[in-house]
């Protein structure tokens, strides 16, 4: 790559071998414990949020936006609004059934007790919206 941007080289190759890192945590996922899966999940929306900002960034930067070829662009909206729209699915699908879930064990009276207070005093301290 070009002396103009000698960063960039090492990002991609950073990119690549934290790609590597994670195929490699998440091999045998299925069978791994919540801890792992909680960790694992956690870890990735970590680095999504770095990539993405950066990504912001990369958009923001003069050289970039004075040299980037429309269809350059139109490439990245098309791989952008898949990950977009994939993403807000999940989180629609995720919660929901998280939702239904936590329902059906306070229906049950299975929910840890010391959790569900402290839910329930967060929820009675909270200031009402206004609206503007």
């Amino acid at each position: 790559m070009s002396g103009l941007f000698p960063h960039l080289e090492a990002w991609v190759k950073k990119q690549h071998e934290i790609m590597r890192l994670f195929k490699k945590a998440e091999e045998n996922y299925e069978k791994a414990d919540r801890l792992d899966l909680i960790l694992l999940s956690r870890m990735a929306f970590q680095h999504m949020v770095k990539t993405i900002e950066a990504f912001d960034q990369w958009l923001r930067e003069p050289m970039v936006t004075s040299h980037m070829p429309r269809e350059m662009l139109v490439e990245l909206w098309s791989k952008l609004r898949r990950i977009f729209y994939d993403l807000i699915e999940l989180d629609i699908e995720h919660t929901t059934r998280f939702h239904e879930h936590i329902k059906k064990l306070e229906a049950e009276g299975r929910l840890n007790p010391i959790l569900a207070t402290g839910k329930l005093e967060k929820e009675a301290r909270r200031t009402p919206v206004t609206s503007i």
